[in-house]
């Protein structure tokens, strides 16, 4: 029996270890991704795109690429379809850059052919397979062990070799709250890659979409795309921090900026939203928000928040402590302190 093998925490703190390598910065490291979409939702443009900018080292969205060999699977292709592609999306392209239209299977072979192109072009740091369903066996089998084992395949290969391999794959058309959700099959295909991709249109009509990102060395992140004579042009970019941000009320930045030149405030929620100049908002509702944000924007402004009772009703306290030591032990709900029942 093959002894374990384990490493301790000490050499795993201080002995440095290889980091991630990107392929291209910050959305696609080394390993086995998912690039899902609707069907005709312009995938393969956006795949032929990616292709093209890393076999010539040069950005894309203003992100850095990692120049290299590129092997791109068109199985849904012929050769004139992608060369009618590239005369519309590029002037030129190099040797670096390969096509091929057809494959074996994943079960049937599809390793081995990819392992004699690596040793034939072994600058490869991307592969992209147009589309996962053309290597997958033919079978009704959608279990989730069939699902894993599929992609587990991909995934080490691809880490094995240190290259990037991304897997076109299709969503499913009933709507769910989370896009990731709607990746097609079970939940063995996401669960064994790196990081998945959804592309995203709310109608089929409009030139813009969404890209979400998500995965294991990738910060959760949204693209604003649009599709423009064949080409995806970046229109903005968030990250899981600048999106927090969006979703913040405004009134809690109100908050913030009241407090800039006080120690400490005193008063109901109505008399807040006086102080805010605030008209939209309800007494409970601003009380409401204080709560939800107290250990978000306030805390990281130094702003502490609680709540107490007395005779008049609920009144709050903000204090602000620019030295940032205040209140560590008042981790929790902010107490609410009945004091109806004392003098005042």
């Amino acid at each position: 029996m093959q002894e374990l093998q384990t490493v301790d925490a000490e050499n795993l703190l201080y002995n440095p270890l290889e980091q991630v390598k990107y392929i291209i910065d910050e959305i696609l490291p080394v390993g086995l991704h998912l690039f899902c979409g609707a069907s005709k939702i312009g995938k393969s443009w956006l795949m032929l795109k990616i292709c093209l900018q890393v076999s010539k080292g040069e950005p894309i969205w203003e992100l850095k690429t990692q120049e290299s060999d590129v092997l791109y699977l068109c199985l849904e292709d012929t050769l004139a379809r992608i060369q009618n592609r590239l005369f519309k999306i590029t002037n030129e392209a190099n040797n670096k850059l390969h096509f091929a239209i057809s494959t074996n299977r994943i079960s049937n072979g599809l390793i081995e052919q990819l392992e004699n192109y690596i040793k034939k072009y072994p600058q490869t740091r991307l592969i992209v397979i147009d589309t996962l369903q053309k290597v997958r066996n033919t079978s009704n089998d959608i279990s989730y062990a069939s699902d894993y084992g599929d992609i587990s395949k991909l995934k080490d290969f691809a880490d094995k070799n240190k290259i990037a391999i991304i897997a076109v794959h299709h969503i499913r058309k009933q709507g769910d709250n989370d896009v990731f959700n709607r990746v097609s099959g079970t939940n063995g295909i996401m669960g064994s890659a790196d990081t998945t991709f959804i592309l995203e249109k709310k109608s089929r009509t409009e030139s813009t979409a969404t890209l979400y990102i998500t995965g294991r060395d990738v910060e959760y992140q949204e693209l604003v795309l649009r599709f423009n004579n064949c080409d995806w042009e970046l229109i903005s970019r968030a990250n899981q921090t600048e999106l927090e941000k969006m979703a913040t009320p405004q009134a809690i930045f109100k908050v913030i900026n009241f407090m800039e030149d006080k120690n400490e405030w005193r008063g109901s929620a109505t008399d807040l939203l006086k102080e805010l100049q605030e008209t939209e908002i309800a007494p409970n509702i601003i009380t409401k928000i204080l709560n939800e944000y107290h250990f978000t924007e306030l805390r990281n402004n130094n702003i502490s928040y609680s709540l107490y009772r007395n005779k008049e009703g609920r009144q709050i306290i903000l204090t602000k402590d620019d030295n940032d030591d205040s209140n560590d032990s008042n981790i929790g709900i902010p107490p609410v302190i009945d004091t109806r029942q004392k003098s005042s």
